[in-house]
């Protein structure tokens, strides 16, 4: 927990030099201009006209772009910025174009969105294509002239940040795996020490309370999947640098996948009672299933929704967690603006707050994770439910 802490407070004051150094900068003409108060009116003219421009390039932090650029994915990973000089990791662009065919490179060919690569570039803020806002995503400019979005299959922050969670939980249950086949008998240690006791929670409180006991075994397995991998990318989230940092669980088209899976499960292990219990509900007055099938309407559109709840529930509560903690780093850079004092002064609340979000982000992983794996439990059990 204490490395967490110092990992949260100090990109904080690395912030709040990055932010004072254009401020101090800022003052010097000003200085400047005090002091040749007694010259010549042209000479006074031209040097607050050159002041006048070197304020205007100096561009307004703004909050809301400055959040959703940290939580939205991109073509590379980015590291720190040093200076002017932005370090991060490439990733692969896989483009297929109708007028060029299949377009293979590493994202460094973008210089971080300000040139174009084989008539291909990344869109900025403010640009369309037939009308519609494409902000980040890549273009392509024909011969003629015409912009299309081409077919894309790049390598983002997000897919590798899957990738980085994949292996992660891969080397931990092989490992667990192996160290149990070696000491079948020996009390756990280790790795199965922290492993073996989150199983058993989700076998006995999530599982078998929900599906039951003679049932529970067959969907055991993609509990287990869908539990420690939405927990273990929740947690990776929360790691402000590489090879955290990526909002995967915050990205609206992972928790679809997540979703459709629960869905499919669900669907493909509906019984007879379970479906007769959708299209011709017992206990409820004719007058509601026929001639106008009200009842059987809802019941399906209750289907339909539930995996809806289960994405965005995911999605939002990630993606709240995220944006409430660059909320109050955004202060830093708002009250950094106006001078010194008060942006050192507002670091310490700023600071605080992040932290106290740091640890109630650690709780809210572990719920979204637990919460999300209890409904599917749910609409599993619902699904084989034997008639009474």
């Amino acid at each position: 927990m204490t490395e967490g802490k110092a990992f949260r407070i100090i990109p904080v004051f690395v912030i709040l030099l990055y932010i004072l150094k254009p401020i101090n900068a800022s003052e010097e003409p000003k200085q400047n201009h005090q002091d040749h108060t007694e010259q010549q009116t042209d000479h006074y003219t031209d040097n607050s006209e050159h002041q006048t421009e070197e304020h205007n390039t100096h561009e307004a932090f703004e909050p809301g772009k400055f959040m959703f650029d940290h939580i939205s994915d991109a073509y590379d990973w980015h590291i720190i910025d040093i200076g002017k000089k932005s370090v991060s990791i490439p990733l692969p662009i896989i483009l297929y174009s109708s007028e060029s065919g299949l377009n293979v490179f590493m994202s460094s060919k973008f210089h971080h969105g300000h040139a174009s690569f084989r008539n291909f570039h990344i869109a900025a803020e403010g640009e369309t294509v037939n009308h519609k806002e494409v902000k980040g995503k890549i273009i392509e400019t024909l011969s003629d002239g015409t912009k299309v979005i081409p077919f894309d299959i790049s390598f983002t922050k997000n897919i590798a940040s899957l990738f980085i969670g994949i292996i992660l939980i891969l080397w931990i249950f092989i490992s667990v795996g192996k160290a149990y086949q070696k000491k079948p008998i020996k009390a756990p240690s280790g790795l199965q020490s922290w492993v073996e006791p989150m199983i058993i929670f989700v076998r006995d409180e999530i599982a078998i309370p929900s599906i039951g006991i003679k049932k529970y075994e067959k969907f055991l397995p993609f509990l287990l999947t869908v539990f420690f991998f939405i927990w273990i990318n929740n947690m990776l989230g929360l790691v402000p640098f590489f090879p955290g940092g990526a909002n995967l669980t915050g990205n609206i088209s992972v928790t679809l996948v997540l979703a459709l899976f629960t869905f499919f499960i669900t669907t493909i292990s509906g019984n007879k009672t379970y479906w007769k219990h959708i299209f011709n509900t017992p206990g409820v007055p004719w007058w509601l299933k026929v001639p106008i099938p009200l009842m059987p309407f809802v019941e399906f559109l209750g289907v339909l929704t539930k995996p809806f709840v289960l994405m965005v529930r995911l999605f939002a509560n990630i993606t709240a967690g995220h944006i409430i903690a660059l909320g109050f780093l955004s202060l830093v850079f708002l009250f950094g603006e106006m001078g010194k004092i008060q942006g050192y002064g507002i670091s310490i609340v700023s600071v605080g707050f992040i932290i106290f979000m740091t640890f109630l982000e650690l709780l809210v992983a572990f719920i979204q994770a637990y919460v999300f794996t209890f409904l599917s439990a749910i609409y599993f059990g619902m699904a084989v439910e034997e008639h009474h």
